[in-house]
């Protein structure tokens, strides 16, 4: 299979003003990528752009060979966290189900409804969340709650995920639990990966590679290839270090002042 995506170039941003320029990478089917940055950097930016959202100011995006297209239902795509309202009474396989017809308008015939319910229940049972099937959305936790928008973002049996911001308000065991949980669905189905998260940490146990947003300048790599004092000195144009703890952890230090600086 060829590759998923290819930027070449790559410039974007809203309006007149550019956000992040002249980024090059591309992704391969299988791979498990974290899109790392400071708020407002435009990491779910360059999310808008993959699923055809917004256009780029200028250079070339490709995603299965072509520009991208809206609905694309070879995409999975789980938005930042969203507010369940208290009076959502929609059972989790229900609306895991949405995630097998989202594209089509009216109602199922009978025979397809049980077929949409089947690969809801298949997509549940991925995420560990058969036990929840039948409950209503707004009494699940929030860690429970994101279980049921990945299963809906599998539901379609995507070639290519795309988290924004999953770990967030999460605690860090269930930080652990829920990167572990994408990675054993990805590579069941060799689907491409890409997590949008502040914090590398969570994700040194699993991703193979990271694109870094900085200071209008994107680069991408291996983690021991971009988290690195030179390489995040030269992304932010200021003094960044990077240090290592005896458990394998990364700090970096300086981007405050290095964002501060630039602003």
């Amino acid at each position: 299979m060829s590759e998923l995506i290819r930027a070449e170039n790559l410039s974007a941003g809203f309006k007149f003003k550019t956000i992040w320029h002249n980024a090059n990478f591309v992704v391969e089917p299988g791979e498990f990528i974290g899109l790392l940055g400071a708020n407002g950097a435009g990491k779910t930016t360059l999310f808008r752009l993959l699923l055809g959202i917004e256009q780029p100011f200028s250079g070339s995006l490709l995603v299965f060979s072509k520009p991208p297209e809206r609905g694309n239902p070879r995409i999975g795509y789980v938005p930042q966290r969203r507010s369940i309202d208290s009076e959502t009474k929609i059972q989790a396989l229900e609306y895991v189900r949405l995630g097998t017809y989202g594209n089509n308008w009216g109602f199922s015939s009978p025979a397809k409804a049980t077929r949409e319910r089947h690969q809801a229940l298949k997509s549940l049972e991925q995420v560990d969340a058969l036990n929840l099937a039948y409950k209503p959305l707004n009494e699940l936790s929030g860690g429970e709650q994101q279980r049921i928008f990945l299963a809906q973002a599998l539901a379609g049996k995507p070639d290519l995920l795309l988290l924004d911001e999953p770990l967030a308000n999460l605690d860090i065991r269930r930080e652990s639990e829920l990167i572990k949980l994408v990675q054993s669905v990805a590579k069941l189905h060799n689907m491409a990966v890409i997590l949008i998260a502040h914090d590398i940490n969570p994700l040194l146990p699993v991703v193979e590679r990271i694109i870094y947003i900085a200071n209008g300048k994107i680069a991408s790599g291996k983690v021991d290839e971009v988290v690195t004092s030179s390489s995040l000195s030269a992304l932010y144009d200021a003094p960044i270090e990077v240090l290592r703890d005896s458990r394998g952890r990364l700090a970096v230090l300086g981007v405050e002042e290095a964002m501060h600086h630039a602003s």
